[in-house]
């Protein structure tokens, strides 16, 4: 896989410096960044390779991503700023007579970027990204998950239930119970995906993304939880952010723990949007609860996991400084040209 890519990233070089006009560019970026191009499909094959192989294919594969990325930006510009060429023998495509035209380009979405920032980063680490329904059976979203009928997650005022005993997914925990199903361990996943709860304000939306991670093997520990959020959150908000746990509870993790980071906002000296306490919640995780592994046919005694789940949009928010969470879905040019 590695010589397909380093093969890809030779024919991309050559293609890209004879490209001269707009379609040209159009088919370029089809052809290695489009839903089916080289590179989408180059990361859905990573799920079949070891996991040095991934590591190794996985950042290969980031690093030929900005690549074709940066350098299509830069022919792009370089083409509006010419004012761009037909294609033949050099005549000139822009008519003076013409009234002024505006093309701006596209660009991915703040909330967009941040997730394939947080995939890149657990596909370094050996995960593979899973993905299921958002409209889940009362069974995969709650009782699989330890969450008892009497539980207050349940709540009409947090779920909305659809009829049959089914519901909008509040969360993309299902999807592990799903792959736990049909995989034996050892195994590591990342579930992205869309949830919806119903609650709305300036931090809350009913619908929202998130990314659920587990991994199951022989003496998963703490530590190793501990040691994955610090790679993690060190990443996405630098070398120097302090991190802290906080014991807590979860139906289906078991210890469980609140992440926290040294707010961004003032650096830990506190503040309104920490509330003076110079900590911000950041993601839930824990230890796989025993009851979990009974529902797919895992031995509590031989095999040990753990899990966490965040919130794109807060980690979007943090990152970008963004104060009201509603102005990711209302598609003001205003706001997203910034990103």
């Amino acid at each position: 896989m590695i010589a397909d890519i380093e093969q890809k990233q030779a024919a991309f070089a050559a293609a890209a410096g004879q490209a001269a006009t707009p379609d040209q560019l159009k088919t370029l970026r089809s052809e290695y960044l489009g839903k089916k191009g080289f590179i989408p499909q180059a990361m859905k094959r990573l799920r079949e390779l070891s996991p040095d192989e991934k590591r190794a294919c996985g950042k290969l594969i980031n690093d030929f991503k900005n690549q074709v990325e940066n350098r299509l930006e830069e022919l792009t510009q370089t083409l509006q700023a010419a004012g761009g060429k037909a294609e033949g023998k050099g005549k000139s495509a822009f008519d003076p007579t013409l009234p002024g035209r505006k093309e701006t380009p596209g660009a991915l979405h703040p909330v967009t970027q941040i997730m394939d920032e947080i995939i890149s980063i657990f596909f370094s680490l050996g995960f593979d990204v899973e993905e299921g329904p958002e409209i889940e059976s009362d069974y995969y979203n709650f009782e699989a998950l330890n969450i008892p009928a009497d539980h207050p997650a349940r709540d009409m005022q947090d779920t909305f239930y659809i009829e049959d005993a089914r519901v909008l997914r509040t969360h993309t925990s299902p999807v592990q119970i799903r792959v736990m199903e049909k995989q034996k361990p050892p195994l590591r996943i990342i579930a992205p995906g869309r949830v919806y709860r119903s609650d709305s304000d300036l931090t809350h939306t009913p619908m929202f993304h998130q990314i659920e991670g587990l991994m199951v093997d022989k003496d998963v520990s703490f530590a190793h939880l501990k040691g994955i959020m610090d790679i993690f959150l060190h990443e996405v908000f630098g070398k120097k952010t302090k991190i802290r746990f906080r014991p807590s509870f979860f139906p289906f993790t078991c210890p469980s723990a609140e992440v926290d980071i040294q707010c961004v906002m003032c650096s830990g000296k506190g503040c309104r949007v920490c509330s003076q306490s110079g900590w911000l919640e950041i993601l839930g995780a824990g230890m796989v609860d025993p009851a979990v592994f009974q529902h797919v046919d895992y031995d509590p005694d031989e095999w040990t996991g753990l899990a966490f789940g965040l919130g794109i949009e807060r980690i979007a928010m943090l990152k970008y400084g963004v104060n009201d969470i509603r102005l990711f879905f209302e598609n003001d040019l205003r706001f997203l040209r910034q990103f």
